[in-house]
């Protein structure tokens, strides 16, 4: 899975990321639409000011609560905070069975309002350089150097490959390909319907309809917060990693993940890009950030920036 970005950032930080948390991110609290183009460009006029302030305010009104059972059993509880509504969006077929209540629940709650507004001033400028650096490097057109080419690529330019996996809770829809799409370049029928099932309560909006990223602006900027915000089985959110709520356990330890800026890229597309030393593609990521981190004046001294030495984490 990838994330893509806009570029330059200059005044971003009128997106107020601040400190004063609120649960209604409004346009107001967001970098205004003159600064939006100034930072971007050269950014395909698909990703508009408007679209990305639709998305976040819309999913600043969505939160789930993800029970685990035994290592894959789940159940989403979705609460959409704007009509009042909670329902069970997923429940495996196996959630009651006596084997998997015997194993302890894992529970955590994704409240997708925390986006950019969690913690410190600080803190939450460099989540936003670091979303903006992995979305950016995801859709730029050519590493040369000035990271102005940010948010220019729709979906990624080989569409041949249909991206299918087995998944029995999102299995993949005959004829649909569910290659890399947006500003995250969302990849895989699993991913697909996840992230359908977190956004609008049912798989099957993206499952069935996976162009929607690509043809709807307000969708795909969803996507992307999406996929900054929410934990997968194994890895953490990037957003938890980014304000300090996720700590690597023994076995993160042992693989070399630690917090900061590098952890994201273990997120983002470690499989690639990690546990290789220098490389290109990880560099540009890393340039990104420090580049946005100015922009907003932040800065992230102690910055763990490289997954040079990180080992990705396997399915």
């Amino acid at each position: 899975m990838k994330l893509f970005v806009f570029l330059p950032l200059m005044l971003l930080l009128s997106f107020n990321c601040s400190s004063n948390k609120t649960t209604n991110n409004s346009a107001f609290n967001l970098v205004t639409e003159k600064q939006f183009n100034e930072i971007f460009p050269r950014r395909s006029q698909f990703y508009t000011y408007a679209s990305f302030i639709k998305a976040i305010n819309a999913l600043s009104k969505i939160q789930v609560k993800v029970s685990r059972r035994s290592v894959s059993i789940y159940q989403y509880i979705r609460t959409d905070k704007f009509i009042g509504k909670t329902a069970i969006v997923r429940q495996d077929e196996d959630w009651n069975e006596t084997w998997a209540k015997a194993k302890p629940d894992s529970i955590y709650t994704v409240n997708y309002a925390d986006f950019c507004t969690a913690a410190d001033l600080q803190t939450n400028k460099k989540e936003l350089a670091a979303f903006l650096a992995q979305i950016a490097h995801e859709t730029r057109f050519g590493q040369n150097g000035k990271y102005d080419d940010g948010l220019i690529f729709i979906h990624e330019k080989d569409t041949t490959n249909a991206y299918l996996s087995d998944n029995d809770a999102y299995p993949p829809v005959k004829g649909k390909k569910y290659y890399g799409r947006g500003p995250i370049q969302l990849s895989y029928n699993g991913n697909y319907g996840k992230a359908s099932n977190f956004i609008f309560g049912d798989k099957n909006v993206l499952l069935k309809n996976p162009s929607l990223i690509e043809t709807d602006p307000v969708i795909a900027f969803e996507t992307a917060i999406w996929f900054w915000m929410t934990p997968d089985t194994r890895k953490p959110s990037a957003h938890d990693v980014m304000i300090g709520k996720w700590q690597p356990g023994a076995a993160d330890r042992a693989a070399g993940r630690t917090p900061g800026f590098g952890m994201t890229i273990n997120i983002v597309n470690g499989e690639v890009e990690c546990n290789k030393g220098d490389n290109g593609n990880m560099n540009d990521r890393i340039g990104f950030y420090q580049y946005f981190l100015k922009q907003l004046g932040a800065t992230d001294p102690n910055c763990t920036c490289s997954c040079g030495k990180m080992q990705p984490y396997h399915y």
